[in-house]
């Protein structure tokens, strides 16, 4: 089982905007990353989001550069505080491929929990955007197999030019 973890894109305060959706440069960097995305085949079945705003939005990019049939769904208990023991459970017997959008802290207590380190130990430094890469094994166990950050994209990479250099 392949699984993707990611780290929605920047998005506007509070004050400025109470649905916290991207900001036009948050949009931006996740086309890009979208776009890198797609040139690496990776077999995505589904995309799951949380109910936030900026999570949708996330979502809904990758799905389209992916071209994913099934499009984008929200599930519950993503929120950036929710307890990750149920999604690890649920990991476990997982059988497609699947990317999550979702936030800090959430993201890095699942991805430890399901490398076998202690919840508070941040294993990585999400970047908003950035992409986590972990594969299951058939015994059960969880491999770290790459990550991907804004930072590492190739300014040249947009939407129409998806090369990941």
């Amino acid at each position: 089982m392949q699984l993707y973890l990611v780290q929605h894109g920047a998005a506007t305060n509070e004050a400025e905007d109470p649905q916290r959706r991207l900001t036009a440069e948050g949009a931006k960097t996740v086309e890009r990353m979208a776009g890198c995305l797609s040139q690496l085949n990776l077999g995505v079945d589904r995309i799951e989001h949380s109910d936030k705003e900026r999570a949708r939005q996330t979502a809904e990019i990758m799905a389209a550069h992916l071209g994913l049939a099934q499009g984008t769904r929200q599930v519950a208990g993503m929120a950036p505080n929710d307890d990750v023991a149920p999604m690890r459970e649920r990991m476990q017997n997982e059988s497609s491929s699947l990317m999550l959008v979702g936030h800090l802290p959430y993201l890095s207590r699942l991805l430890s929990l399901l490398l076998g380190v202690p919840q508070d130990r941040m294993l990585v430094a999400f970047q908003m955007g950035g992409v986590v890469h972990l594969e299951r094994e058939e015994k059960g166990e969880w491999r770290l197999r790459w990550i991907l950050v804004p930072d590492l994209l190739s300014p040249r990479t947009t939407q129409k030019s998806a090369a990941c250099d």
